[in-house]
């Protein structure tokens, strides 16, 4: 008989042996796409929810909310905020210091502020160099809006979004601006928005400035325009210190209302 060479029995059985490794690797089964979504998909959602939720962003609505008017050593500062999705998508300030060097320090403050609540999806944003009082009145207001949007969500009350009820919300509101009332130190004039019969915004886009008047008018403006819509009419209180600006804004106030109809 024949005697098999030693050789060849080695090399057959490390044929067989890496056989075996073959087949066993091709039976092993894959992983499931549909666990592996679930389990890296589903997570990573839920994590940016509960961050999102944690920074502060409005809640599960889509709208818009206008903070608190907060007085700063310069003058008042009002932030709105547009969200959508649980995401602040728009910030902008309805109020903001005016006059003087105010002018140029707001100029380079605010739009950075408004790209920082963008990036940051909160009023945890750091202060402007040089803007100090800016900033820390930015912030407050900020926090107020979104502490307002959270609220509305949870009433289901957001105010909506112009892609929800466009034709409904453009029919209800109106913008108008009453006549130039002329003062000792200056015209005055108010534009409003009335919806629904109530006044939601007012504003002074004129007013005394330069000198006395600006510091004068930094702090009467916002406190008419907080009385003007608290109020929902013109019959509201002069700002001590400022009779003549407060006068002049009632007239033109009055006269703007006339045009929106009440």
């Amino acid at each position: 008989m024949r005697k098999s060479h030693p050789i060849r029995r080695v090399v057959l059985a490390g044929a067989a042996t890496v056989s075996g490794i073959v087949l066993l690797l091709a039976l092993k089964p894959g992983s499931d796409p549909t666990s592996a979504s679930a389990a890296g998909g589903a997570v990573p959602q839920q994590t940016a929810a509960a961050q999102e939720s944690a920074q502060g962003g409005a809640q599960g609505a889509t709208g818009s909310a206008t903070g608190d008017a907060v007085q700063t050593q310069y003058g008042a500062i009002q932030v709105r905020i547009t969200f959508v999705n649980n995401k602040i998508t728009k910030a902008e300030t309805v109020q903001q210091p005016k006059g003087g060097q105010s002018d140029q320090i707001t100029g380079n403050a605010v739009p950075k502020l408004n790209a920082s609540t963008l990036a940051k999806q909160s009023a945890q944003i750091d202060a402007v160099s040089g803007a100090t009082y800016t900033s820390e009145g930015y912030k407050k207001s900020l926090q107020s809006a979104i502490d307002k949007g959270n609220a509305a969500a949870a009433a289901g009350a957001a105010t909506p979004a112009p892609s929800e009820s466009a034709g409904n919300a453009q029919a209800a509101a109106k913008t108008v601006t009453g006549a130039v009332s002329q003062t000792q130190y200056g015209p005055v004039q108010v534009r409003v928005t009335v919806a629904n019969g109530k006044i939601t915004k007012a504003e002074a886009v004129q007013q005394p400035k330069g000198g006395q008047s600006d510091q004068v008018n930094g702090n009467a403006i916002p406190k008419l325009n907080q009385a003007a819509v608290a109020a929902g009419n013109a019959d509201i209180d002069a700002v001590s210190g400022a009779t003549y600006t407060s006068a002049g804004y009632k007239k033109s106030l009055q006269t703007a209302l006339d045009q929106a109809g009440g």
